[in-house]
This record gives C-alpha cells, structure tokens and sequence, in this order.
C-alpha cells in the first residue's frame, strides 16, 4: 500500500509553479504563440482537475479527458470535463483553472488536454506530465494543542484534532473516520493517535525546545487502502521561559595544575507560585581561552536544585561565566555569573649544590615547565634556603635571578651561583619563585656539611733508621663536631715525602686510620728527608682538609 503526504496549505500559485517541471509542453500545431499546456493534476481536491496553461491570446475553451494509467493506446476515455472556470492567474492568457471530475471508479488516471485561445489556435491531446490520483483523501482538521504556550508549571501539551475522509466521487460528503492512526510532528519529535469515534483523537507530550511547529497527518490504513493522506498546515508554537537564578559558594578560583577546585550552590525558577528549587538542571562554568570555548567543569542540580561543581585545572577560563541551564530548554531560562579560573602550571626544579674546602657553597640548577600555555615572568628568580633539621626554620640566603634564554616548554632555564657560609652543618633547598601562570616549585632538601680535621701526635719511627728498613707511622685523625674532637676512622690522609736539600713535597701513599683514628700504615726507608701528612680533599665530600704535619727521619 503506497501512502503519500503532502501540505494541504500550499499555495495555488506556488502548486503551479511546481507543474511547470516535467514533460515539455505542448504548442498548437502550425500556430505560433498559440495555447500550451504546462499541466494537469487534482492538487489533492476531492472530484477536482486543475489544468495550467497560457497563450498569447486568451484561452476560451478547455477540455479534459481522462483514461484509466494502465490503460492501452486507443482505449476509450473513462470521462471527460470542459466545465473549466479560471482558479488563478491574472487574465486569461495565464494561470489555472478548475473543474469538476465525475468517475465511476478510483484510481489513477492519465490526462489529456484540449486548449483554445481567442485568435481560434487550437491545441489537441497535449498529455499532462502528471497523472489524476482520483483517490480518497484522509485530513485532520480541528488540531489544537493546549495550552498553547506551555510552561513549567504546565509542561505536559494535549493534542487533539478530527480525521475526515472524502471519496471524489461524493467531494462534497466528507466523513468522520475511525480506527484511523495518527502521526503527530511536535518538532523533533513524533507522537501518536488513534481517531476513535466521531474521528476524533487525543495524545499529549512535553516540548523539548521553546519554539517548534505543530502538525499531523493520518498514516496508511486497510480502511482506505490508495487514499492519499494529507499533513495539515504547521501551526508555530511556543513556550514560555521562566527566569532562573542561583547562588554560588565562589567566583574565582585559583588551582595548581592538576588539582580541582569545588563550587557549591542552590538554583532556582521563578513561577507563578513564588521562586522555587530548580532540580536536574545543567551547571557548566564555561569560558574562552587562547584556543576556544572551554568548559571547566560540569554537574547537575539535584532534586532540592542544589549542586556541587568539581573543577578541574586542565582548562583554565580566566574570564569565564558559571551557567545555569543550556540553550533552547523549553521552561526556563539561562541563567550566568561571571567568574574567574586560573591555573599556575606545574614547573619542575633540580639544584645540584656543594660545599667547597674553605666552606664556600656552590649552587647550580635549572628550571622547566612542560604547558605551552604558561609564561616566564619577568624576572623569575630562584631562592637558596637552609634549615638546621631539614624540617622547619627554613631562612632565606640569597635569591638567584633565573636568566631566560629559550623561553619554550620543555627547555631548561639554568641558574648558579658561589656563596660563602657559615653553615658548614645544614639542609638546604631550592624554591622557584612562581607567579600567577606558573606554580611554585621546591626541591628536596639535601644535607651539606664539612668538619674540622685534624692529625695530632704524628711521628716517624724508629729515628734514625737503617737504609731499606721499614718506617711506621703513628699519630691519630681527628674531626671537630659542635666543639669536640672525634676519632675519624676509615679515612685515608696522604702521605708526602721531602729529601733532604730538595724544597718539593712528593707524593707517596695513602696510609689508612683505624676505629680510633690511629694512622696505619708503613713504607721502606730509602734516603734522609722529612715525611708530612694532611687529610686532602679527595678523602671525602664531608671533612675539611687539615694542616699538614711534618717528622724528620735520619736514614743511615
């Protein structure tokens, strides 16, 4: 079964301008300017041809035949009509005219045209390029939607309407149809009916936008198979918004990368009984940053209209709004705050530091940050802080100003510096001082300290001492920590020699020291000479060097 819908409300002069497509026309034999037919069709009027058509002198005379579709060449006519009265156009020269149709059966029917104009040029059999869909016709009439403009209040929409049938045959005895189904356009959406008695139908639905157009047709049925079901003019509706208001808990946020902020707050709708709580209703803070439309976070209002809106930092909005609602709600209206989300992003900090022989302390380093949103400062500067534990008391040494020589994510900005200190004993870390696009960041803290060394009652022996014969040393190493002295063990002070007559220290071992910072260690006695030893430097990264001590040894 072939169903067929189309707008009832079109216009007669828009409906034939559509006619004009199709087959070419047809002209009067031998007759310049003569009548042409541009078409023939019943513009779904029950019992009713429409032919369009137009000459250089006026048409006088229209005559219609109509054949069965599947009918052969040559077969007779089922019927025929010249009772043709002007419909539209300005004159007689142009426009449409109409008709009355009576066939025994329905069905479709192929169209022939005879045409005359004033001047006696006659055109003969010009076929229609579209057929006569001698058909019963279904519409709705009477649809009505209430209430007419919706509101919060008042959401739910009832539809009603009647569905009538008209044979061709009878065009003038329209019926009330039952048990006919019925779609309902209610915009972006469908609904539908049954006509029940008196072809009457009833359904209802909820608007999901505030402007939408209303409009029904009869869908195919059994009852009228071939009937040609028309869809009634769109009547344009609308709702009514309500205002909206809220509170919220904060207007500015300023996060860390990578942390998330909370705003909480109570939305509400103003209605005819008073402002009341807004439930299952869209919160967003929205902005705009260097790379568009953002949104920053997102919830729902509850069914008391309270929320709560985690935010998160991955989309800072510096000028951002807080919105209740979203476009096109049927019921209510958007409601917006400004507001105002900034993020300082993550910078990554690395200081290697250490405390030179004469306590002289060394720093150098470098600063990074990965985002391509963030930005250096002016004058970024790193600050040199120390702590006795480590833990608390942090002080401030010297700030370290952080030359800016790339300016890119992901490319180190170095820093350096040499200070002399007292603190040879203390933790010491390194803060970049961020702003408000870069976060502050501090490096672990690291203990530096270097003690006093020693090496008390050193001597050579025996002395004198016989050529090749072994020489031992004694005397002990010290480090000096608050103000006592320790034994220093595990250390290894080096060894020098100086021949007698020479000016020159050579090197000659590294001699060990024992739990209790007694030297060990000996070496064969080769020539007279003073022997010397010192704790240097390369004995390890936390004790100062000592003085050096000398012993005479006479080798015979």
């Amino acid at each position: 079964m072939r169903r067929n819908t189309f707008l009832a409300a079109a216009t007669a002069t828009a409906l034939s301008a559509s006619l004009f497509t199709g087959l070419s026309p047809a002209h009067a034999d031998g007759a310049a300017g003569g009548p042409v037919l541009s078409d023939a069709d019943g513009w779904y009027q029950p019992g009713k041809l429409f032919v369009t058509a137009h000459s250089d002198s006026p048409i006088t005379r229209i005559t219609a035949h109509l054949y069965p579709l599947d009918a052969p060449d040559g077969a007779p006519e089922a019927g025929s009509t010249e009772d043709f009265t002007q419909y539209a156009g300005q004159d007689a020269r142009s426009g449409t005219w109409r008709a009355p149709v009576h066939l025994d059966q329905l069905g479709d029917y192929r169209v022939t045209v005879d045409l005359q104009d004033a001047s006696g040029a006659t055109v003969t059999g010009a076929l229609s390029p579209h057929t006569l869909q001698y058909r019963t016709i279904v519409t709705i009439s009477a649809l009505t939607a209430t209430p007419s403009a919706p509101d919060y209040l008042h959401q739910s929409v009832s539809i009603s309407g009647t569905v009538e049938v008209a044979d061709p045959r009878r065009p003038d005895t329209p019926a009330a149809a039952e048990d006919i189904p019925v779609a309902v356009n209610t915009g972006r959406s469908q609904v539908s009916a049954t006509a029940t008695a008196g072809g009457r139908f009833t359904t209802t639905f909820v608007p999901t936008e505030p402007s939408f157009q209303l409009s029904a047709a009869a869908r195919a049925s059994a009852t009228y198979p071939g009937a040609i079901d028309l869809l009634t003019a769109p009547q344009d509706l609308h709702t009514t918004q309500a205002p909206v208001r809220f509170s919220a808990s904060t207007h500015a946020l300023n996060l860390k990368q990578g942390a998330t902020g909370t705003i909480t707050g109570l939305a509400e709708i103003q209605t005819a009984s008073g402002w009341q709580p807004l439930p299952h209703t869209d919160v967003t803070l929205q902005g705009l940053d260097a790379h568009g439309n953002v949104v920053a976070g997102e919830t729902t209002t509850d069914s008391q209209g309270a929320y709560t809106l985690h935010v998160s930092s991955e989309n800072p909005a510096p000028s951002a709004e807080l919105v209740v609602g979203t476009a096109y709600m049927p019921f209510q209206q958007v409601a917006t705050q400004p507001f105002s989300l900034h993020v300082a992003y993550t910078t990554h900090l690395g200081v290697s530091s250490s405390l030179n022989d004469d306590a002289s302390l060394h720093v150098s380093g470098y600063v990074y940050y990965e985002d391509p949103r963030a930005k250096w400062p002016a004058k970024p500067t790193v600050t040199l802080q120390y702590s006795k534990d480590g833990k608390s008391g942090w002080r401030d040494t010297t700030t370290i100003p952080v030359p800016v020589r790339y300016n890119k994510p992901l490319f180190d900005e170095t820093f350096a510096r040499s200070l002399t200190t007292r603190n040879t004993d203390a933790y010491w870390r390194a803060r970049f001082n961020g702003n408000p696009d870069l976060g502050t960041s501090t490096t672990k803290p690291v203990h530096l300290y270097r003690y006093a060394t020693r090496i008390t009652g050193f001597r050579a022996h025996p002395d004198p001492v016989r050529k090749s014969q072994p020489i031992s040393f004694g005397g002990t190493l010290q480090y000096k920590k608050g103000t006592t002295w320790k034994p220093l063990n595990g250390a290894s002070p080096t060894l020098y020699f100086k021949p007698r007559g020479s000016t020159t220290y050579h090197y000659v071992c590294e001699l060990d020291s024992d739990k209790h910072g007694h030297l060990i260690g000996m070496v064969t006695a080769e020539k007279d000479g003073t022997w010397a030893i010192a704790l240097n430097r390369e004995t390890g990264d936390h004790y100062l060097r000592s003085a050096r001590v000398t012993d005479y040894v006479d080798v015979r």
